[in-house]
């Protein structure tokens, strides 16, 4: 009797995501042997944290086949919120609260307008993260808060150590794993799929579906201000340009994920904003100016909108069928 091994389902994906990743360390080791180090690894440990967590309520949106263009808008108001609070001598238990409201309040915003009144998601978040990046000039007409920064602790956040990583990538796996679970082993995540995959019959079925959308938005909110948390706490200062930078390495990190791994989840984009930090960082240290790094994004981003798309891959398909020589197509038929 012979037995057969087989992989469990997934794992395939996940292998060749494990091989991508040492292919592209092996090449940025052999062109700066410092890739590998123990320095640098921890910069991108540190850098992924901030990438990470805005990706993570991004994927919420995604899930349920929404976009949200407004979270960098969001993580601006939200970051000059929080260094006008500091700035006013107010202790962190306050200013952070204070700025994961503002985050809650335009994602449930735009959830509400999105999911009950119909409105397009790509324009509502569009108009509510550039009125959220202009209410950020209201703290300081444009200029940069740096007063109490330094007495506030709020550089702690960055310093501190777990176990000898930096605290914000332990908050960021600590915050993976609990939506992970959330998200595949209850009910509730179920519920966040059916609304993205099928809402008509999740709805008929008895699943909330705008309820879920709405909550969605919240999540990409919140987890939005924790990302400029973190680079509040890096740089030491506040000012309106906070959070610019969160928002394609986020997309690419989910749509990334989703193509490496075949279905969008935590875990996809986890994997997905990994490898993009590490080609960022890989970039950074070759000295590769940051439009050539930007361009790199974009381009994943790209490919990884194709391969979400089932409306693309299947056009794609259809034009490659359309350029296959007429002796190929009847080699197929027959």
């Amino acid at each position: 009797m012979t037995r057969t091994f087989t992989l469990p389902a997934g794992s395939g994906r996940f292998l060749a995501f494990l091989l991508l990743v040492v292919l592209v360390a092996m090449a940025f080791t052999l062109a700066e042997p410092r890739f590998l180090s123990t320095q640098n690894m921890s910069a991108v440990t540190r850098h992924m944290a901030a990438n990470g967590l805005a990706a993570l309520g991004l994927t919420f949106v995604v899930i349920v086949r929404k976009f949200d263009l407004s979270f960098a808008g969001t993580a601006c108001f939200a970051a000059m919120t929080i260094g006008y609070l500091i700035a006013l001598g107010q202790p962190l238990w306050i200013a952070i609260p204070a700025g994961i409201v503002v985050g809650a309040a335009i994602g449930a915003f735009n959830g509400v307008v999105i999911s009950y009144f119909r409105f397009p998601d790509i324009v509502t978040t569009i108009a509510t993260g550039s009125i959220a990046a202009g209410l950020a000039f209201v703290y300081s007409n444009g200029r940069t808060i740096f007063q109490n920064f330094m007495s506030s602790g709020i550089l702690d956040l960055n310093d501190a150590r777990v176990f000898g990583y930096s605290l914000s990538f332990v908050f960021l796996l600590g915050l993976y794993a609990v939506a992970w679970f959330f998200m595949h082993r209850t009910r509730y995540g179920a519920s966040f799929y059916a609304t993205g995959e099928n809402p008509v019959a999740a709805y008929y079925s008895g699943v909330p579906t705008r309820l879920y959308t709405m909550l969605a938005f919240v999540a990409c909110g919140v987890t939005c201000v924790f990302a400029v948390l973190l680079i509040l706490a890096e740089s030491g200062t506040a000012d309106t340009n906070e959070g610019a930078n969160l928002l394609m390495p986020a997309y690419a990190g989910v749509f990334l994920g989703t193509a490496l791994l075949g279905r969008t989840s935590v875990m996809a984009t986890l994997a997905g904003t990994f490898l993009i930090t590490m080609l960022l960082d890989g970039f950074s240290l070759l000295g590769i100016p940051f439009y050539y790094s930007d361009g790199v994004v974009s381009a994943i981003l790209l490919a990884g909108v194709v391969f979400f798309d089932a409306r693309l891959r299947e056009f794609l398909s259809d034009i490659g069928s359309f350029l296959q020589p007429a002796s190929v197509k009847k080699e197929k038929r027959s």
